[in-house]
């Protein structure tokens, strides 16, 4: 059954393979679980993360599967993260770590995995040559970050609802003359912003101001730059944010300024700080 973004006819998968020595599995996955936490963080999302052991139907020998769990296990201390043990849902050939992410309206959808394979490289016939000069088997760590994009797309949509934070924004701010006299202006400022890196637009249609403001906040566009007689003479811009409001006025390099730090910050708060933010 297809539904949206979360359940489409294909999708593509960040997946990655890591190919370690066993006294390497530890370290690694602690590394692993460490790059998703932060980079959930950058979304301001939640994980809740499930260790996934033995399934009834499984490939290898008992006594493998127990050192894989025991491994993943210390990695997860290791990185001082609570997790829940979900017996029996492991993959076939290993057991694994899963990461549950909550959307907006409280459904659970499991994103990221870490999964440990001793069986793989059996089947594989896969060997490396270790440093007492002799083969061994490594080991593979399957991982995914975001999982199916598609899927993290459509938690991204409803998890902000539109309102994307500035780092995120298709259009992060748009340029709006109130008149034709100040449009030579509005062009200036656009390309000041185009040029330091931002994604701007200028609306020069022959609008009232109003309109162009109301449009632009129910596009959900993080600043409106309004540019008239004043902002021309004195090499400003009025800033207004799409919650916030009327912010004041600033200079361009000061809004610029301001606006790349939020955007290296990964924050969702804006120029006023974390009161105005969504």
């Amino acid at each position: 059954m297809l539904s949206g973004l979360t359940r489409v006819r294909q999708f593509s998968q960040d997946d990655g393979h890591c190919f370690v020595m066993e006294s390497q599995i530890g370290e690694e996955v602690e590394r692993i679980l460490r790059l998703v936490q932060r980079v959930y963080a950058d979304f301001g999302m939640a994980l809740e993360m499930k260790l996934s052991t033995r399934p009834p139907e499984f490939l290898g020998k008992v006594e493998t599967w127990g050192h894989a769990e025991a491994e993943l296990r210390r990695a997860l201390e290791a990185a001082g993260v609570s997790y829940t043990v979900n017996e029996g849902d492991g993959a076939f050939y290993g057991p694994k770590i899963d990461f549950d992410v909550t959307d907006a309206i409280g459904r659970k959808w499991q994103c990221a995995t870490v999964q440990l394979d001793f069986q793989m490289p059996e089947r594989f016939d896969l060997k490396y040559t270790g440093a007492d000069n002799t083969e061994h088997r490594p080991v593979v760590i399957h991982r995914a970050i975001f999982g199916s994009f598609e899927r993290f797309m459509a938690l991204l949509i409803e998890h902000y609802a539109g309102a994307w934070p500035l780092w995120l924004s298709p259009v992060q701010a748009v340029v709006l003359p109130i008149s034709d006299r100040h449009l030579e202006y509005a062009t200036q400022v656009r390309d000041r912003l185009a040029a330091a890196g931002f994604r701007a637009e200028l609306d020069a249609r022959q609008e009232k101001i109003g309109y162009k403001i109301r449009e632009a906040q129910l596009q959900k566009v993080p600043y409106m730059l309004v540019a008239g007689d004043r902002e021309v003479t004195e090499g400003l811009v009025s800033v207004r944010h799409r919650s916030a409001g009327d912010v004041g006025t600033r200079r361009v390099e000061e809004f610029i300024e301001a606006a790349l730090d939020e955007v290296g910050q990964k924050s969702r708060e804006t120029l006023l700080g974390p009161a105005a933010a969504r």
